[in-house]
């Protein structure tokens, strides 16, 4: 007698599903970030070497979102999120097995930056197709901030493997996450064909998302926060690194990516919280006042490097939770503003940009540090240009906006 199906999960259960999914899809995220110290002297790579590297993860996610994620509007998400995550397992099992320079390492990176794109906003995607209502703003933060917990878990992971293991085994290792992912989301979740999916193109039309201005206001505000949210995970655990050598003779009770994974954990509760906050106080005065905060933090925190460890991680904190307390308030308004035959391709451009400014923020970051010599002034020189787009974007949406809700 046949197995009985699965029964569709519904709402919260969904949510918990495709976060679980999402954090599973993402264990190879940060590997390079947490071995570049060490993939920095083995290839004897320059700063503007690395962040090249760095941010091909985003190159790759950037050639690939639009097609990955805009075919949502015409075919069910479920699928897309599966097939991606076997990319994304591809591309770390490739880098553990064939990266020996700079080049290799940057095509297996955008490979497993492709996968990405066919699970982050596809996910997203798959939920606000099965789930509507008041409750849906919420339900979105949770789940984008679901990519801090697998940032975070994919930090963790990399520093106990790589602790007791040669770094290619604990790469390995790491593409196992989203292979798990697969059977989760296909049992979990049942085939559900996109609304009005019989008039939607196979590629995004991105004129017509983009004539939407509210739609245009979040699609930049996220490439802003893009370039200075990726710019500085790719550097994070480095300037650590490079802070403990450099600062405190005491020595600190977490190691980098220890410390690196908590901090990304604090983008959990400032994501959600900033979310309810937006709601209370307005979207874009909120997210122009956090843009505010977080471009005049990241000198902060560059200069931090000489201070005592804890005192340094606690501006690094403080930064981060900056970073990450306007990111759901702008997916959240995206979403809201756009209608729901073409949330697909809004969801498309959105990444395209977003995560196109990540690739090349960590280029940026580490062509100052290479030209400003690689010393304490050349840190946060280089953690200056993380923010710089983020004031601008904030004086301009002050100007052309009155305050008030939106």
């Amino acid at each position: 007698m046949a197995a009985a199906p699965i029964a569709p999960l519904r709402d919260s259960r969904i949510v918990a599903l495709l976060c679980l999914a999402e954090a599973l899809s993402m264990t190879g995220f940060a590997a390079y970030p947490a071995f570049l110290p060490t993939l920095r002297a083995a290839w004897g790579l320059s700063g503007a070497e690395a962040g090249f590297v760095g941010g091909a993860f985003f190159f790759g996610y950037m050639l690939a979102v639009p097609l990955l994620s805009g075919i949502t509007d015409r075919i069910d998400a479920r699928g897309v999120f599966a097939f991606s995550c076997a990319l994304a397992a591809a591309g770390t099992a490739g880098f553990a097995l064939l990266a020996h320079d700079m080049l290799a390492g940057a095509l297996w990176q955008a490979l497993t930056g492709a996968g990405l794109a066919g699970t982050y906003m596809p996910g997203l995607k798959a939920l606000t197709d099965r789930i509507g209502g008041p409750r849906q703003a919420r339900f979105i933060a949770f789940y984008t901030s679901t990519f801090g917990i697998g940032t975070s878990l994919s930090l963790l992971l990399s520093g106990w493997l790589g602790a007791v293991l040669p770094w290619r085994t604990a790469f390995a290792l790491l593409a196992l996450g989203p292979l798990l992912a697969v059977p989760a989301v296909l049992a979990g979740l049942r085939a559900q064909r996109p609304q009005g999916a019989h008039r939607a193109s196979w590629l995004p039309r991105f004129g017509a998302v983009l004539a939407v201005r509210e739609v245009r206001r979040y699609v930049f505000g996220y490439a802003l926060h893009c370039w200075e949210l990726f710019g500085l995970r790719s550097w994070l655990v480095a300037f650590i690194v490079f802070a403990y050598a450099a600062g405190s003779a005491h020595a600190p009770l977490l190691n980098a990516t220890e410390a690196a994974a908590l901090i990304n954990v604090l983008g959990l509760p400032a994501s959600i919280l900033g979310n309810e906050a937006a709601g209370r106080w307005g979207r874009r005065p909120w997210i122009a006042a956090v843009m505010a905060v977080s471009g005049l933090l990241c000198w902060l925190a560059g200069f931090a490097a000489a201070w005592p460890w804890w005192l340094m991680l606690a501006t690094l904190a403080l930064y981060f939770v900056a970073t990450m307390a306007d990111s759901a308030a702008l997916t959240a308004g995206l979403v809201a503003a756009t209608p729901l035959a073409q949330r697909g391709a809004a969801m498309a451009v959105y990444s395209l940009l977003g995560f196109g400014a990540g690739f090349v923020s960590p280029l940026a970051f580490g062509f100052v540090l290479d030209a400003a010599g690689g010393g304490a002034l050349a840190w946060g020189l280089a953690f200056g240009t993380l923010g710089s787009g983020s004031l601008a974007w904030a004086a301009w949406s002050r100007r052309r906006e009155p305050a008030g809700k939106v």
